[in-house]
């Protein structure tokens, strides 16, 4: 790297700190330079400066009108190397995170957010379940009991002929067969713990720079609060060091995923030996059941137990529950694989595993853990009603039945897709090839599908026409506001088309309540359809009426289809991001959205990149005003703007007083305040704007993701908003402007000769300069000793950059 370049005193100075949107982009082009230097970073994420520019502070006189730019490059955590692109397929561990931070606001209810955040993180145990359970499906159930046991699949199978029932050898046996194919099954639980492993060294165990007790509303002691003063929740000095809760779940979860294949291999031999009788195999079989019902019961145990520790950095690890669960969980599984081994020469294969009960019993705890979370929500939100909030505080019940839906379709799809390839030209389920097929649960979750498109259908359509209309009423809106200009009909329509696509991003809530309701309850009737064909099978429409029995066997067949076809358009996706930059990028858009926030729910999450870009942010602010006495202006676009706050709030006061914010194209309100407003709702956005020496937003009707922050004028500060831009620009050809300009919506605000003017005036409204102060740490910062715990924040993991003061 190279070195950090000096900053002596010089009064009068200033820096304007750019961070990007989502999506990423280069120095070059945010700096407006081809030739730029790196000032502090590494290769995932670095602070650039022109090259012209590395030694400004030396050269004041160069900057009499207007800031040093300075450009923080943060893509590299969310879109970096091809291994990203195989986060895909833990998208229903991100969505389900997700949910945890959409509770209603609330500052009396402390039982009700505790409970909501326990249901959160059951739910998000249950979709780590629900993946074991799945890969067990097609491992064990599919491959090792149906195809190796049937001499019709496994004959056409060179690959499975060593485990072929009618081949005689050692591994013919059912209960060596699974205890063979458990293998691939741990191994995906294995390999979930390492990513999280790996990630939570990388990020969670960094220590973030945090301030003295008093700077974020602290008793010295750092027990509570200081009197008259409570800091809002993004400001909390443990906010962004999540490391002993992570930790504790990665152990649960991966502790229930071992169980869960346990669980497996120990209840297929236990029911064989309960069949055959009683004798030493039977209670072997009744210990370790009972074994994995007591150590599944602790892992439940230490989700429910504990949740973020925010008002403090919280250094300590349940070494206990980090240690011995997911060891407990292991050893069961040996002992399961040992107990499955054991020799049967009588044991036979037919007919399926009762995948059907697993199943079944995973997907009615999620409906009633979804309902459950949807009545603590109502709660919550009628006792703080107010603001935007989307769907009266339902968000997030929602967005966690959306989760479990994309689980669902993962799990049916990847079990559909192996059994139709082992079932040849028959159709699974069906009796007319050589297997069973998979559990009729999840054919009945297939068939739901094309009546969830269906449904969407409507609205979508309403909202196209609705669209269309709006777009056609904005015309002389349009016009109006060009006044002067001559009218251009197809100019007009453009641009009116243009605002009414943009307003779509508000009909999302009402979007996403569609289709969480409508899975919720075709979830429902997907169970009892399941237990009726499961109680009389083959028989589960025997009485209904023909054109009735058509529609839902083509229901069925359809959406088998579908399912096999979204998991393996899932795939695709994947493995194209992971061979072209460019794809990766836009899946990275995803992520830059979806893993702003901590992992509070699921361990097996992509990790939070603002646990290590809000870090470097505040740190190179603090160092910065602290070295030079001087004056800043962070300016955010897009998602930057909401890093740029996030880094604000954790700023101390002194020099939060020297900052200002900027954010353009900004989701701070329309987005993260109506879907997060316990985090970003209108009283912790009044309260930055009332810690905060000046803040302005600028903002297009144009936009499709920003939009105004709708904060007043209070305590003798301005309005954070300005009014609405123009965009474009010019409506017609002009002598400055003869060809005609572009519509920009949510890009290049820098454009705008309105953007220079508003930093210009943020900058004037900063107190003067300070003289250099002494040589020190940076104001309310202090260094701390090394962490003795476990995965300590040694070495130098991405997190640690931000202690370079550049």
């Amino acid at each position: 790297m190279p070195p950090a370049p000096s900053e002596p005193a010089r009064r009068g100075a200033a820096l304007e700190l750019l961070v990007h949107g989502v999506g990423g982009t280069t120095p070059e082009a945010m700096l407006d330079d081809p030739r730029t230097v790196r000032v502090t970073g590494d290769e995932t994420a670095a602070i650039y400066r022109r090259a012209a520019d590395r030694d400004a502070e030396r050269e004041p006189e160069r900057f009499a009108d207007g800031p040093v730019p300075e450009a923080y490059c943060w893509s590299g955590l969310t879109s970096g190397n091809g291994s990203r692109a195989l986060w895909l397929l833990l998208l229903p561990f991100m969505v389900v995170n997700l949910a945890h931070w959409m509770r209603p606001p609330t500052q009396r209810q402390a039982t009700a957010v505790r409970l909501y955040g326990v249901l959160v993180r059951l739910v998000a145990l249950s979709l780590t379940v629900l993946l074991t359970a799945a890969a067990c499906e097609v491992a064990l159930d599919l491959v090792a009991w149906q195809c190796a046991g049937s001499a019709a699949c496994a004959g056409s199978r060179a690959w499975l002929g060593f485990l072929a029932a009618d081949g005689g050898g050692w591994w013919s046996q059912p209960g060596r067969r699974l205890a063979l194919a458990a293998v691939p099954p741990a191994a995906l639980v294995v390999l979930l713990w390492y990513l999280s492993n790996r990630t939570w060294s990388a990020y969670e165990a960094q220590r973030p720079p945090r301030g003295g007790p008093e700077a974020h509303g602290m008793r010295p002691d750092g027990t509570g609060a200081v009197p008259g003063e409570i800091r809002p929740p993004l400001g909390r000095p443990g906010f962004w060091y999540g490391r002993r809760l992570v930790a504790r779940l990665r152990a649960a979860h991966t502790a229930a995923g071992l169980l869960t294949v346990a669980a497996a291999l120990t209840g297929a031999a236990a029911r064989e030996d309960r069949a055959e009788g009683g004798g030493l195999a039977t209670a072997l079989g009744w210990a370790l059941e009972a074994g994995i019902g007591l150590t599944g019961a602790l892992a439940v145990w230490a989700v429910c137990r504990r949740g973020r520790s925010e008002r403090r950095l919280d250094h300590r690890l349940d070494r206990a529950q980090v240690t011995w669960l997911p060891t407990a969980a292991g050893t069961l599984l040996l002992l399961s694989a040992g107990y499955a081994a054991w020799s049967r020469p009588g044991w036979r294969s037919f007919g399926t595993l009762p995948g059907d009960v697993t199943f079944s019993v995973l997907t009615t705890a999620q409906g009633a853990l979804v309902l459950a979370m949807a009545a603590v929500a109502l709660r919550l939100h009628r006792r703080s009603p107010g603001g935007r909030t989307v769907l009266y505080g339902l968000g997030g019940p929602a967005v966690a039945m959306l989760a479990c839906a994309l689980g669902g379709v993962m799990t049916g799809g990847v079990s559909q897709r192996v059994a139709d390839w082992l079932d040849g030209p028959a159709t699974p389920g069906t009796g007319q090839g050589p297997i069973a097929g998979p559990p009729v649960l999840l054919s009945w979750q297939a068939s739901v599908i094309p009546v969830l498109l269906v449904l969407l259908l409507v609205p979508t359509l309403w909202l196209a026409a609705r669209t269309a209309v709006r777009a056609r009423r904005l015309g002389p809106v349009v016009e109006a506001e060009y006044e002067g200009e001559r009218p251009d009909p197809v100019r007009t329509r453009r641009i009116a088309a243009t605002r009414a696509r943009a307003r779509l991003t508000d009909a999302a809530p009402a979007l996403l309540g569609t289709v969480s309701g409508a899975t919720l309850l075709l979830g429902t009737g997907a169970v009892a359809g399941a237990w009726a064909e499961g109680a009389v099978p083959g028989q589960a429409f025997a009485g209904a009426h023909p054109f009735v029995r058509a529609a839902a066997e083509t229901a069925q067949a359809l959406g088998s289809w579908l399912v096999g076809l979204g998991f393996l358009v899932l795939v695709t996706w994947g493995r194209r991001a992971y061979k072209d930059a460019s794809a990766r990028r836009t899946i990275g858009i995803l992520w830059d959205v979806g893993t702003f926030w901590p992992r509070a729910a699921h361990p097996f999450a992509p990790p939070c990149y603002a646990e290590r870009a809000v870090p470097d942010l505040a740190w190179r602010m603090s160092s910065w005003t602290g070295r030079t006495g001087g004056r800043l202006v962070i300016s955010g676009h897009s998602q930057g703007s909401v890093l740029a706050a996030a880094a604000v709030w954790q700023l101390p006061a002194g020099t939060r007083r020297r900052v200002a914010l900027l954010t353009y194209g900004s989701p701070l309100e329309r987005l993260y305040g109506r879907w997060f407003p316990a985090y970003f709702g209108p009283a912790p956005l009044g309260a930055l704007h009332r810690e905060l020496h000046c803040w302005r937003n600028l903002w297009r009707r144009t936009d499709p993701i920003g939009g105004p922050v709708n904060l007043p004028a209070e305590g003798g500060k301005p309005e954070v908003d300005h009014r609405a831009l123009r965009d474009p620009v010019v409506y017609g050809r002009t002598p400055e402007h003869p060809l005609p300009e572009p519509i920009l919506g949510h890009g290049d605000y820098q454009a705008d000769p309105v953007f220079a003017k508003e930093r210009t005036v943020l900058l004037d409204r900063l107190p003067p300069a300070l003289p250099l102060p002494a040589p020190r740490t940076p104001e309310g910062y202090e260094d701390e000793a090394p962490d003795s715990g476990e995965g300590g924040g040694s070495g130098t993991a991405p997190g640690s950059a931000g202690r370079s003061s550049g």
